[in-house]
């Protein structure tokens, strides 16, 4: 199998010389071709020349799933940037400690999105970004020093010889960093996940091949593309196969069904809720769905009759399920076409060409191979806990191998949940919610949701003389940390229960937990 290109810039000009006069990226009323996004992504690269960006500068995107998030996010790749793909459901706290610990030069930053301004939310997070130099809004800009609108951006890289991007785009090797992605662990310190440009890419060829991702499929991309299966299984493989990508900012069982429909979508990944959803929805029926042929879904426990349904009732042809992190840049394992429905909807396949997949004496699941991260970000001793020194990953999730190898994933070391598709960590959120000024200890664990798969339940102590009821803090909680973060449930307790050594015991938690 061939890994194709050493960079992504080299990847935007691949497909613009093979795909040129292609749909690329369709977007409402505008719809542009190969050749059209890889000028726009050269102009993007040109600007970040002339705004100082080095080889090697983190650079950060803080926007929903659009055309602007594909330009900035591929120019700066181009122009030797790293990319620091940030939530959109952060909060501007949240944030800001990603881009005061990435030390970002240069933040691309949407307009109003759900309502929040991500640029009033930053100023009022009150954290000092002296690595910071500039943000370019998509909207009207605050007026001092350091922020600029998008069009003025590209006309500053007006003046910068097209001979130079190249050459800075040639100069960026396969094993250069090309992403950090942000991701939480048991400390609950977010954690920067280095990436390089060929693993990025090897992990995109590799699910493009497996999922039979053909040239011209219309690929409706609801996957955030802060997260790795929205950006290297949407964006790169997109590019590598020349499929039309239709990003779609917020999830909307409305508005996919209206996307299938009117855009004739033949690929449409995500997790088990989006694909629940669908089949749920009470209107599914007017809409016209009989282009969709390809869906590939993972992130939490796929339940079997939702692969018989898809293949019954919508008629989907290929539907695959998958497991990965992003510490593996993001894909580990993957069932193949052809497979049978009981390993596609029980399994989440087999190890991915070129990788070793093993199940320890604990049952943890460990990896080992090429797409393995290179580290965490300036984190020597988080990365020494991770990759152990034969190499193998220790991914904290727990699971068995059947005889044909296929991975079923049984449980979470971390304790992690996944809420609609986004992993929720329970120690990051207690650090949150322990910041109430009334609540003296606390505890977070996922329960069942219908229509989340999980969401977050809190176990919570009072101050003494406090008054807070369930509703207050979660109330609080909406106001301070991303919307799936929040708790769904809250349960006051008069002491968390701890073993010994003082540690939670969560296991009493849950056994009460649909309480």
């Amino acid at each position: 199998m061939e890994w194709g290109p050493g960079s992504v810039g080299e990847l935007v000009r691949r497909a613009a010389a093979r795909y040129g006069p292609r749909e690329a990226v369709i977007e409402g009323r505008t719809r542009i071709t190969y050749a059209e996004l890889a000028a726009r992504v050269e102009r993007t690269a040109a600007a970040c020349l002339a705004t100082g960006i080095r080889a090697g500068d983190r650079v950060a995107v803080w926007a929903p799933n659009s055309l602007d998030w594909i330009v900035s996010a591929l120019g700066a790749v181009t122009a030797g940037g790293v990319l620091v793909p940030l939530n959109t459901r952060f909060k501007g706290a949240e944030a800001a400690d990603i881009l005061a610990r990435s030390r970002a030069r240069l933040l691309f930053v949407t307009g109003a999105f759900l309502g929040t301004s991500y640029v009033a939310s930053l100023r009022r997070s009150g954290v000092e970004l002296p690595a910071l130099e500039r943000v370019v809004f998509s909207d009207t800009v605050p007026d001092e020093p350091g922020y600029t609108t998008w069009r003025a951006f590209l006309d500053a890289g007006r003046g910068v010889d097209p001979v130079r991007v190249r050459a800075r785009a040639d100069a960026v090797m396969p094993t250069d960093p090309s992403d950090i992605v942000y991701t939480s662990g048991t400390t609950g310190r977010p954690k920067g996940v280095v990436v390089t440009h060929e693993q990025s890419l090897r992990c995109s060829t590799v699910w493009s091949e497996l999922a039979g991702l053909r040239e011209g499929d219309r690929y409706l991309i609801v996957n955030p593309f802060f997260h790795t299966f929205g950006y290297k299984a949407g964006v790169l493989a997109c590019l590598l196969r020349g499929a039309v990508m239709i990003p779609q900012p917020v999830f909307s069982v409305d508005t996919v069904l209206a996307h299938i429909a009117a855009e004739r979508v033949t690929v449409l990944p995500g997790p088990p809720t989006l694909h629940q959803s669908l089949l749920d929805h009470p209107a599914r029926a007017a809409h016209d769905l009989s282009s969709l042929r390809l869906v590939v879904t993972g992130a939490a426990v796929v339940p079997p009759r939702l692969v018989e349904r898809l293949r019954a009732e919508l008629g989907v042809g290929t539907v695959l399920t998958a497991y990965g992190l992003s510490e593996a840049s993001g894909l580990v394992s993957m069932c193949r076409r052809g497979d049978p429905p009981e390993v596609v909807a029980r399994t989440s396949g087999r190890a991915i060409p070129g990788t070793e997949l093993r199940v320890s004496l604990s049952g943890e699941v460990l990896v080992r191979g090429p797409h393995v991260m290179r580290g965490y970000f300036e984190d020597p001793e988080a990365t020494a806990a991770a990759i152990d020194a034969d190499g193998w990953l220790h991914t904290g999730d727990v699971g068995v191998l059947d005889e044909a190898g296929n991975l079923k994933i049984t449980d979470r070391i971390k304790d992690m949940f996944i809420v609609g598709g986004f992993n929720a960590y329970p120690a990051e959120i207690e650090q949150l919610l322990g910041l109430h000024p009334d609540i003296a200890d606390i505890a977070v664990v996922g329960i069942p949701d219908p229509r989340l798969g999980e969401v977050g339940k809190a176990f919570a102590v009072r101050r003494p003389g406090a008054r807070v009821t369930a509703d207050d803090l979660i109330a609080w909680s909406r106001r301070e940390m991303a919307n799936y973060k929040v708790p769904r449930q809250v349960e006051f307790l008069r002491e968390l229960p701890r073993n010994a050594s003082g540690k939670v015991l969560k296991g009493e938690l849950r056994a009460r937990r649909a309480g």
